[in-house]
Order: C-alpha cells, then structure tokens, then sequence
C-alpha cells in the first residue's frame, strides 16, 4: 500500500500557497476597486509602468500569461484608456502596448497600495522578503 500521508491537506505545500493567494488577492480588492482594475489588471499596469512599450509577449514573458489569458485584460485597460495597442509597422503580427496619460497619472494614485497592504498583512517586511526569495527560487526550479 502507497503512503497515504502525502495525500493529507496538512501536508501540501500548495494548498496554503493556493488560499494564500486568494486571501491576498481579496484583501487588494478594495484597494484596486478605487482605482476601476481587478488584480490582472493591477499587474498588467505594473510591468508597463516599469516598462512601457512592451510588446504583448514580452508582458506575457514577465507575469507568466499566454496571449489567450492577455488579450482580454489588455482590451479591458484599452477601453478604460490606460493603455494602447498598436501593431508594429515593421511586423504587424506584433502588438505594442503603450500607457496613456491617463494610464502614466494612474501610477500616482497606486503608489499607496502597497504600504496598505503590507499594513493589512501584518507581517514584517523582512519576512515578505524571506518568503519571496523563497518562492522566486522555487518558480526558477520549476520553469528550467
């Protein structure tokens, strides 16, 4: 007979990583809410504030999302006016996206959210740091 222990809920690794992340992402949206975006598009807005003119699999390349899962974020963002997508003229099969004024002033009124969040949380900061070395180091192991 296999060892049933592995099984137990108390055993994994994922589940409190998986209800981890749900409470986190619930405890941002109210945050977000103030702001017109969900938690993807919280993201989105993140990497293209630190670098605008990302082509779509570029950010797709940084918050580890296929097209599929990103088009519908981008045209959400699009019709808010954050953002614009704008094919390449050397290779129209490639979508550029770049922050509109609109979307540049939106970082602004981020800037705030994560000092909320690391108050809601309450843990200290050393130990977010521990614990995201951590989980850097376990995704590089996984994606080799």
């Amino acid at each position: 007979m296999e060892n049933t222990e592995s099984l137990l809920l108390k055993n994994q690794v994922c589940f409190p990583l998986y209800a981890l992340s749900k409470e986190i992402t619930k405890l941002y949206r109210p945050l977000l809410e103030e702001l017109d975006m969900t938690y993807p598009q919280y993201l989105v807005m993140m990497v293209l504030w630190e670098n605008d003119g990302l082509t779509v699999s570029e950010l797709g390349e940084k918050l580890l999302l296929d097209s599929g899962t990103l088009t519908p974020l981008l045209k959400r963002l699009e019709s808010k006016s954050y953002l614009d997508r704008k094919r390449k003229k050397e290779d129209e099969r490639v979508v550029e996206l770049f922050l509109t004024e609109e979307g540049i002033n939106l970082q602004q009124k981020a800037c705030s959210i994560p000092a909320e969040m690391l108050q809601k949380i309450d843990v200290k900061a050393e130990d977010l740091l521990k614990l995201k070395t951590l989980l850097d180091d376990m995704l590089a192991k996984i994606q080799q």
